[in-house]
This record gives C-alpha cells, structure tokens and sequence, in this order.
C-alpha cells in the first residue's frame, strides 16, 4: 500500500535514487527529498522509515549538508549510509574522523552481531561496496558496533532501542551482494512494511493524477518509438484518450529503418488509438549539427531543435496545454537535477526549457522510475514484450554515438554497422542477456588494406554492457567467435569502415553512451 511510505533524505550521494529503487524492489512504496526539507513536513508525511544517502563531503566540515537531532527523535527507524551513518554519528554524539585508511570497491565486511534485524539472514562475511575517506572513529551513546572490515573498525553500528541503524558501506549497490537483503530487512523487519506497493498501484496512481493534471486540456506527446516514450505515450492515452497527440520527429538520427518501424507500430495502420503526427526533419538536423563536434553542444543543439519542431507542430494543431516526455530518473540524474547530484551530461527531455515555448507544463510520468520499472509498467500497461523489451536508444540519437561532426554519410556508416551489429547478436541469442548493445563511429580514421587496395577509414566501436539499474554497468562478455563473425561482416558490407573495436569500459567510470 502506497501510505506505507519510506523516505530517502538525499545528501548529494550519486547512488541517491538507487536507494529508492531498491526500496521499491521490496515492494515498498519510497520518494526522495533533499536534505534541505523542513523537519514538519517530514512529519506531515509520516513515513514508516526514513533513510539518509551517502554524499561527497566531510560531515566535521563547516557547511556540510546536516541535519537537526530532533529527526532522530522521532520515533521513526532511520538508516544512514555511508555520509548518512556519519553525519548520524556526529549529531548524536559521536566522532568522525579523516580515515587513516581510505576504502574504496568490494570489502569484506564482518557481521558482530548476527542477531541484528539488519543483518538478519546475512553471512557472516559478506562483499559489501566501501567508499569512504572519513570514518567512524567512536560510535554514539547508546550504540553498539554490529560489522566491521580488516581498515574499518565501525562498518556498523546500531541503537536497536531506537531504530537508529549506520552503515557504513553501500547496500543499494549490487556490488554489495546481500545489500537487497539488508535493506529488506530494514524496510520490513525495523520498519514494519508489508510490502505491498506494486507496479500495478503505480499505473493506477499515474493515470489518476493525469487524468485530474490534464482536465479537459489538449496533449502533445514526444513519441521517439523508443521504450521510455513509448510507455510514457501509452500511459497518457490511457489517461486521456483523444486528447493527446504524439508527435514522432525523424532527426535523421536514429537506427536503421527505424522511423518506418515506429510509424508501422503507433500510426494509423498500427495497434494503438493514437492521434499519430511523423515529421522528416533529417536535413533541418544535419544543418544544425554542421561543423559542431563537442558532445555537450551537440545535445542541446539536438535538444532545442526538438522543442522547435513540437512547438511547430502545436501551432499547426491548435493550441496545445501539455508537452509529455519519456524522462527517467537515469535522465535526470546525470543532467544534475536528482536533488544534490552533480552535471554529468545535459539531456534534451530534461528541463531547461526556453522560456517562449508555448506549452503550460511539462508532463513526466515516469520521471522517478528506472529503466527496468518503466518496463514493468509498460507489461502492466499491455504493450508487447518485444516493444517493452527494446534496445535502450538516447534521445539525440546517433548524434551522440558518433565522435565528432554528423554527417549523412557518417550517419549511414554507423545505422549499418550496428543494424549488422544487432542482427548477430540476436543469431548468437544474446540479445536477452545483454541489456545494452550498440555500434559507435569514432572519429578516427587508419590505414588498411582491402583487396590489395589502400584505404584510410574510419573505425567503429562495438559496445555492448550488463546492468540493471543502468547506474553501473560492465562490459558485457560476447563470445570472440562473435564479435569476429560482427567485425567480418561490418569491414566486407560497410563500405567506409575498415576497423572495429570493442569497448570495455565499465560505469563508473565511463558512461554507457559512447560520444
């Protein structure tokens, strides 16, 4: 049930809604805020649990994000973690110090006191994810030390008596590999949940709060065809029928042959009772993007360009209340806006709209859902699996796969190396199993030798990675025999391209997109 509510106070930790994410893994209902809000309206809405985030800063400093002692008075089970079990231990008394020995990566972390709520079921050692230079140097009155590592004397601490729990180490990582469990056991075995929030209770709730948003207002949706937009389409037209509009825009950047297919599905001739607009802006795109080569310039540019062309299309239509977008929290994330989080990357559906676009508000339902939660709702919401289950595609596009100045000619090297790209690992039955997979053109170009014939191309990037949050990834493992049969297929039929690598590259400290 959704009043069964835990909190997540946000401290400028970049695995911020992962906490929340993981909370609702247990079936429980969780938002965040920033460390920032006022202790009353905590209060007002009574959570069962709140939950304090890790974050970049030294607690002992002055400045340092804080908060009052009265929030661990409440009578409500906090959990720290990481900056949170410090800052926890520095209001309550205790001391934390510079640690004499940073740790950072998989740790492993002894369990004291096995009968802890928040170890319950947990092993004895257990790899947890440290990341810390501070450390708890003495714990506060009234808590006892339950785990601690080889360099870390407090990995953590407890006052059982009043529900107040420190942890060290990250939970919500999947590098901790019984942090689900702990967190489970908070939520339920300290909290008292039940843990029946689900998806389903999501989809009703959205739809709901749509249906009240828009009124008899008209809406304009932001249809790429890709999974984000395409459940965030289909859960609008839920919500209000007739009176949204999808608007596909065809940038001239996307896969090969895929502007035919989101036609095929979402317009008149497909499944879905949308009022469905395509708009072939390819050359106004490439005309934009000449000559520009710096990713970050690139994206706004993308960006802008497509609220030029929605805003076209509202005029030409009538007047138009909402604009949808396919935003996810990953989106929202990187782009500096989860709460105290740094500016990775700018994303064109994420804010930082010019102030004479003619729509009243910005509708994001699934603003604060990761990728794999969107496509639980997309099954919820009916859409087939094939749909639901397609590959990850950035909103600008290829624009950001390919280093450097977009051209039509290098737009067509990298939609046929990654059309043959994905067409082998589907034949290798990988393409459930990789979460992510794509082709990037570099902006390098070598020397080779075809046919007893010279040539300087340019040389493709394969990548492909294994997630599930899409906040850490790694590289995915492809069998050599299939990235050999990929790289054969790619020289012999992409006329232009004379060499491919694979990255290997984890997140962090990469990012899954390669610009």
């Amino acid at each position: 049930m959704k009043d069964e509510l835990v909190i997540v106070l946000d401290f400028g930790g970049q695995y911020n809604q992962l906490v929340a994410r993981r909370v609702r893994e247990c079936n429980v209902y969780c938002e965040i805020y920033s460390y920032k809000t006022e202790i009353e309206k905590i209060k007002t809405m009574d959570p069962k649990g709140i939950i304090l985030t890790g974050g970049p800063n030294s607690c002992y400093e002055p400045g340092a994000p804080t908060y009052a002692k009265e929030l661990f008075e409440l009578g409500i089970p906090v959990l720290g973690l990481c900056y949170g079990a410090q800052l926890m231990t520095l209001v309550l008394g205790g001391g934390v110090e510079a640690a004499p020995v940073r740790e950072y990566g998989k740790t492993e972390v002894m369990v004291d006191k096995k009968e802890s709520k928040i170890f319950a079921g947990v092993s004895a050692a257990t790899t947890c994810w440290m990341s810390h230079f501070d450390y708890i140097s003495r714990v506060a009155g009234g808590f006892e030390i339950t785990a601690h590592t080889a360099d870390c004397p407090v990995a953590a601490a407890e006052n059982e008596e009043k529900s107040l729990y420190a942890i060290q180490f990250h939970p919500e990582v999947l590098h901790t590999r019984e942090g689900t469990k702990m967190i489970d056991n908070f939520v339920k075995n300290v909290c008292g949940c039940a843990g029946d929030w689900k998806m389903d209770t999501f989809v009703e709730e959205a739809v709901q709060s749509i249906r009240e948003k828009v009124g008899g207002g008209k809406v304009l949706c932001a249809l790429s065809g890709g999974v984000d937009s395409s459940v965030a389409a289909v859960l609008i037209s839920r919500a209000v029928g007739s009176q949204l509009t999808c608007v596909f825009v065809d940038h001239g950047l996307l896969r090969k042959d895929e502007g035919d297919e989101v036609e095929a599905i979402f317009g008149p001739k497909g499944a879905y009772d949308l009022n469905f607009i395509r708009v072939n802006a390819q050359e106004r795109f490439y005309g934009r993007l000449a000559g520009v080569e710096e990713p970050e310039e690139k994206r706004k540019i993308i960006g802008e360009e497509f609220i030029r062309v929605f805003e076209e299309e509202a005029n030409k239509i009538g007047a138009v209340d909402f604009l949808v977008q396919g935003t996810i929290y990953p989106d929202v994330v990187e782009s500096g806006l989860g709460g105290e989080s740094a500016v990775i990357k700018s994303h064109h559906n994420v804010g930082g709209l010019p102030d004479y676009v003619n729509f009243k508000e910005i509708i994001e339902p699934l603003r604060d859902l990761f990728k794999d939660e969107v496509r639980k709702v997309g099954l919820e919401l009916g859409i087939p699996k094939h749909l639901v289950f397609r590959q990850p595609f950035p909103g600008p596009g290829l624009g950001i796969r390919i280093v450097g100045e977009v051209t039509a000619d290098k737009v067509r090297l990298v939609q046929d190396a990654d059309a043959i790209y994905r067409e082998e690992i589907a034949r290798a039955g990988l393409d459930t199993e990789i979460n992510q997979y794509f082709a990037a053109l570099t902006n390098m170009r070598s020397v080779g030798v075809m046919g007893d014939e010279r040539t300087y191309d340019y040389a493709v990037v394969l990548r492909g990675v294994s997630t599930v949050d899409f906040m850490t990834a790694e590289a995915a493992q492809i069998p050599y025999e299939v990235l050999g049969k990929v790289m054969g297929r790619i020289i012999n039929e992409v006329k232009g391209i004379n060499r491919v690598f694979y990255d290997l590259t984890s997140k962090p400290p990469g990012t899954i997109e390669f610009e």
